[in-house]
């Protein structure tokens, strides 16, 4: 059941990606937005945890949940650090995915030449 719930999530999250893409006439970065934006408002909400219970990998490896880890670390951290702390907490939770984001764009512009 778990593997259906993953699949079924993670799907509706991509559908509605692809649903911003073609009839929305969104472009690809304002569709990145758009998903981003729920991921946080959702865990404003405390919504996006019950959804990565229920579906796992299908909520916690979309780009919805970037959103859900900038929310979730500055909320985090600024109950404990007060408002220093919500600078602190975004990019704690997020500097392993960011890091590695820029890593490995790095590596990708050495090895490979761009289309021109």
């Amino acid at each position: 059941m778990e593997y259906i719930a993953a699949f079924l999530v993670g799907g509706l999250i991509c559908f509605l990606g692809q649903v911003l893409l073609d009839l929305g006439k969104l472009s690809p970065i304002h569709t990145l937005c758009v998903l981003v934006t729920l991921g946080a408002l959702l865990d404003g909400f405390h919504l996006y945890d019950r959804l990565i219970d229920f579906a796992g990998a299908g909520a916690f490896v979309p780009i919805t949940n970037f959103g859900h880890s900038f929310v979730h670390g500055a909320m985090l951290e600024g109950g404990r650090e007060g408002f220093i702390g919500i600078g602190m907490g975004m990019f704690e939770v997020t500097s392993v995915g960011l890091s590695s984001t820029i890593l490995f764009s790095f590596l990708a512009a050495i090895f490979f030449k761009p289309r021109g």
